[in-house]
């Protein structure tokens, strides 16, 4: 299933891509015009904070909710029920496989255009978006790393939950049965992990992102736990942004621009079919 994107370039020289994911319910088009509302204590958005970042935004296919049979959605896996989500829990796992299957091609695509250097790429995701991501970056199976390190940049989740959690890395990586998945927690260990959460999320409690903190913690991840009391289920702005920015510059080693000014920027859709 290839999913289709919206891509905005970046307006200096390329470095660096992040791949960022919507929730559920949402589509690029929304969601990238979202982001323009959350912005840092210097009244910017991260695409104006990092210019030459390339902001691939992946789109969620329209899946039938099976709680609800008349119901479809974009989502990026199916939930039985939102309040719970242990309830019939297996049925996460079919729309899972396919999302974090499909974006493994976008990764390896967006990593070459970066000469496959890896550790240039930052993946992204908010509510499901990022807990897709989380199996992403549990399955991601890297050949070759800079200075023979695999890892990606960063993997940043805001208002995040761990899918199929209380379980070992192996038994977690078995949930999707994917194929060519690592044998090892290398890329785990070495990508730096910022999770963000407002305590007064009422849509993913603030205990699940606890949750995946502590499980990506026991799986070898380095995460630094930013927690909000306000923000609802979305980002905590300014603040929120203010500390991605800082994570950001810090683990890619990106120079904050001095200018408080907004670059404009082009989105360009590149199209691929929807299966």
């Amino acid at each position: 299933m290839d999913l289709s994107v919206r891509i905005i370039p970046p307006t200096v020289p390329h470095t660096h891509t992040v791949v960022f994911l919507h929730g559920r319910g949402d589509n690029t088009q929304n969601f990238i015009s979202s982001l323009d509302h959350s912005r840092d204590s210097r009244n910017r958005t991260l695409l104006d904070t990092f210019p030459s970042f390339r902001w691939v935004f992946p789109q969620a296919k329209i899946r039938a909710c099976a709680a609800s049979p008349r119901q479809t959605m974009t989502q990026w896996f199916d939930i039985w029920n939102v309040a719970d989500f242990s309830e019939q829990e297996d049925l996460q796992a079919i729309g899972l496989r396919e999302s974090v299957a499909s974006l493994g091609v976008i990764l390896e695509r967006e990593a070459a255009i970066l000469g496959d250097q890896w550790d240039c790429l930052v993946l992204a995701g908010i509510s499901q978006g990022a807990a897709t991501n989380v199996h992403t970056l549990l399955n991601l199976n890297l050949t070759t790393g800079q200075n023979g390190m695999r890892r990606l940049g960063a993997f940043l989740g805001f208002s995040c939950r761990m899918p199929f959690p209380g379980r070992t890395l192996t038994e977690t990586r078995s949930v999707l049965g994917l194929e060519a998945t690592p044998d090892n927690d290398e890329v785990i260990r070495n990508t730096p992990v910022l999770l963000e959460h407002c305590s007064d999320d009422l849509l993913v409690l603030v205990e699940g992102g606890r949750n995946l903190r502590d499980t990506l913690r026991r799986f070898g991840a380095q995460v630094v736990w930013k927690e909000y009391s306000e923000g609802g289920h979305w980002f905590n702005s300014p603040a929120g942004i203010d500390d991605a920015v800082e994570f950001l510059s810090s683990v890619l080693l990106t120079q904050r621009p001095d200018t408080n000014s907004s670059a404009q920027t082009q989105i360009s859709f590149e199209a691929m079919d929807l299966s």
